[in-house]
């Protein structure tokens, strides 16, 4: 036997990973480490001095993964010690991890006690779509205070005057409910609604619950880009259901929502229940910082919303400059008489230094000019 004779390896089949290298030249992608600056370690074997292995190339129409049978089980575990994942333990949300913009959030120090006064796990809240706001010219939570966010704020200041003046009258309950309502449709109800929420939730001292009232097109859920569930109206219809347990927390400091619910055809006479008060009771004793609002629908195309009025301490009632005729602001006017305090906004207006965009509609005017 010559002993200068090396024996030879067996042949063996190549590897998936060699097959798969072979097909797509991974070698071009590939970078060897260089580990030379590394103390004491060895150098690498240089490449040419690699026996050359060069495996046959597989057919065309061969696949690069061996093909189990239908009736096969896959090797390994296949089954899950925890199907269904708890996010119990799922750190807070993080606005960095998010997908917003970075121009819409936040920034570091602006709003500080709101990130300490609220912090909710991430399963237990829901998730308001800013860049939807963002297109429609809404009001965006920790953007740049722009111009529609300092109307806001007027609006809102006049609202909080109003409802200290309720609460010092001895009226604590209505004081904290708030309508907002038009005379007719398309005037802006429901744009205001949403906006004064998140300007009103910017508040320290205010937590908001926006709670869209309008059963016949129901839209403040999708305004802020959240998904419709149980609501107002299902609480109404079943006194066993916890109406507190259908409200939405947000993402947004101090602001949750109530959707309408499962609509049905006697809404007014629902509305018009004691079940509704003993519901909107439920609402305000569980958090005595909470401050209702009431997206109703229009006063002249629906009849809830003078049953709302009887509930609230002060109405926000939007009037659109370029449409709703003057008739029809007092024939609604006349609708919500359960209410003392009623507030007008004027919407859709072009800018005029020095204009008034909001009023005051108290008992003294019903007989005159507001």
């Amino acid at each position: 036997m010559n002993e200068n004779v090396k024996p030879t390896r067996p042949r063996r089949e190549p590897s998936l990973l060699e097959r798969a290298a072979n097909v797509y030249d991974f070698q071009s992608y590939v970078r060897v480490p260089e580990v030379r600056d590394v103390p004491d370690a060895p150098a690498p074997t240089p490449l040419a001095e690699e026996p050359e292995r060069t495996p046959p190339a597989p057919p065309v129409d061969a696949p690069l993964i061996d093909a189990l049978p239908v009736d096969a089980a896959p090797p390994g575990p296949v089954a899950y010690d925890d199907p269904e994942p708890s996010y119990a333990d799922h750190p807070p949300f993080d606005p960095s991890l998010s997908g917003i913009p970075a121009e819409f959030l936040a920034q570091p120090g602006d709003d500080e006690f709101l990130a300490t006064e609220y912090s909710p796990g991430f399963s237990d809240v829901a998730m308001v779509d800013r860049a939807m706001l963002a297109e429609n010219g809404m009001i965006v939570p920790g953007a740049p205070i722009g111009p529609l966010a300092e109307e806001f704020r007027l609006v809102k200041r006049q609202l909080i005057i109003t409802s200290q003046r309720l609460v010092e009258g001895g009226d604590e309950d209505k004081a904290r409910v708030v309508l907002v309502c038009s005379a007719r449709p398309q005037d802006g109800k429901t744009f205001c609604s949403v906006n004064l929420a998140l300007s009103l939730a910017a508040e320290r001292d205010t937590e908001v619950l926006l709670i869209d009232a309008d059963v016949a097109k129901p839209d403040v859920l999708g305004r802020l880009g959240l998904s419709e569930g149980p609501g107002l109206l299902d609480a109404l219809v079943d006194g066993s259901i916890d109406v507190e347990s259908l409200v939405m927390r947000t993402d947004v400091p101090h602001l949750a929502v109530l959707p309408c619910g499962t609509r049905t055809a006697n809404d007014t006479e629902l509305l018009a229940s004691a079940r509704t008060r003993a519901v909107v009771q439920r609402l305000l004793s569980a958090n005595p910082r909470r401050l209702v609002i009431f997206d109703s629908p229009p006063v002249l195309a629906a009849s809830p919303a003078s049953v709302l009025a009887m509930l609230a301490g002060q109405v926000m009632m939007v009037v659109r400059a370029d449409r709703t005729p003057e008739s029809e602001v007092g024939a609604a006017i006349a609708l919500l008489d359960a209410c003392d305090h009623i507030q007008l906004v004027l919407n859709s207006v072009a800018f005029v230094p020095g204009s008034r965009r909001f009023g005051y509609y108290g008992k003294y005017g019903k007989d005159g000019a507001p």
